[in-house]
């Protein structure tokens, strides 16, 4: 390890003053989005969703801020024992995990369902960052440099996949290789990637579970099984055309009030909202999004030190990647994939795993003057 942070420690008072409360405002925002969401999914009732929603909110928004205040250097040497628990996690699920809808993914705690794997992701980039941290351009370019951060991404994929989940799966190795290209990792290496897994595609298709190939296979042509499999793309897609322009009204939503739409509180909401608050509304929760991605941004650009630099970056895409593949998967762009919207779908390890990133991403804000 090349550096240590050096910087004048603040106090409580200082950090508190220093957070970034257009962030909590935009995120509380957002929240707010999902849990009128879920009210309306529910037919005009709190429960079963958004009244847990709105607890978890609360509870974990204290938790976001504690982590914005909690000083950088901590996370930084926390970085490697948080990854090796999550890896346990994995391990542990896989072995005794809680078993629902087909696959395997949680951990039962009773009062939630604990989905390792999505706090695997978080912990990637922070790994990521800490191992980029301070590296010369020469050192990136060098392939013995980057057999760790290869290490660190397939580990987690590998166990991911045995659950299975393919989404999530891909969604490590997308944040993973967005780390790597920020810090300037060769650009013919993700050709590379790209030509290789591009070739390789039709072996992998052996290895494919039965509903992830349908899923592929419907999302080419969805009206091939309108019924079965396309039917809730095909559901999706009348649900977002019929909005229109100024949409059907709040709770007036004929798609998802008559059960049409299926999972209408997790993967498919923001069918649900734009059903209801149409083309506007749609716009509105895309402009939120983007104000959140862009404060993270510059959250990113504000800091001296490469670390909070790259971990600002990647909690920012982690996010930006989540938000994209849900809306091209309601649209009918990609295959579903079974990935929430962030702090609008129901779920609480969701939650929990975006709002710690938003944490981290304060953190970086309210220690970006340290030195490395």
């Amino acid at each position: 390890m090349q550096s240590m942070f050096r910087e004048n420690d603040l106090s409580i008072s200082q950090k508190i003053a220093k957070i970034n409360w257009w962030l909590v405002f935009l995120v509380c925002g957002l929240t707010a989005v999902g849990i009128a969401s879920l009210y309306s999914a529910a037919g005009g009732s709190f429960d079963p969703w958004a009244s847990r929603q709105l607890t978890r909110f609360c509870v974990g928004v204290v938790g976001m801020l504690i982590i914005a205040v909690i000083d950088i250097r901590w996370w930084y040497r926390l970085t490697w024992p948080l990854y090796f628990i999550g890896m346990m996690l994995l391990i542990f699920v896989e072995a005794k995990g809680h078993v629902g809808m087909g696959a395997q993914r949680w951990i039962d705690l009773g009062f939630i369902h604990l989905q390792p794997s999505e706090l695997m992701k978080i912990v990637v980039i922070m790994v990521l960052a800490r191992h980029f941290h301070g590296a010369s351009p020469e050192q990136v370019r060098r392939l013995s440099f980057l057999i760790v951060p290869v290490l660190v991404v397939a580990a987690p994929v590998g166990l991911v996949l045995l659950q299975p989940d393919l989404g999530t799966s891909v969604m490590i190795v997308m944040a993973g290789a967005g780390i790597a290209f920020i810090a300037g990792a060769p650009i013919w290496l993700f050709i590379g990637a790209g030509v290789l897994t591009a070739i390789s595609i039709p072996i992998a298709w052996q290895f494919l579970h039965e509903y992830q190939k349908q899923r592929i296979l419907t999302f080419i042509n969805p009206e091939s099984d309108p019924l079965g499999a396309g039917y809730h793309i095909i559901q999706s897609k009348i649900a977002i055309g019929s909005g229109g322009i100024e949409g059907k009204g709040f709770m007036q939503g004929t798609q998802s009030h008559l059960n049409f739409l299926p999972e209408k509180q997790t993967d498919f909401i923001f069918t649900l909202w734009v059903e209801e608050w149409g083309l506007f509304g749609g716009i509105f929760l895309l402009a939120l999004i983007l104000l959140i991605f862009i404060v993270g941004f510059t959250t990113a650009m504000q800091c001296r030190h490469t670390y909070g630099r790259y971990l600002a970056l990647g909690m920012s895409l982690n996010f930006s990647l989540y938000v994209f593949i849900n809306i091209a998967m309601v649209m009918g762009l990609i295959p579903v994939v079974g990935a929430p919207l962030p702090l609008v779908s129901y779920g609480g390890t969701s939650m929990l795993a975006a709002l710690i990133g938003f944490g981290l991403m304060m953190s970086c804000g309210i220690h970006r003057h340290s030195k490395v």
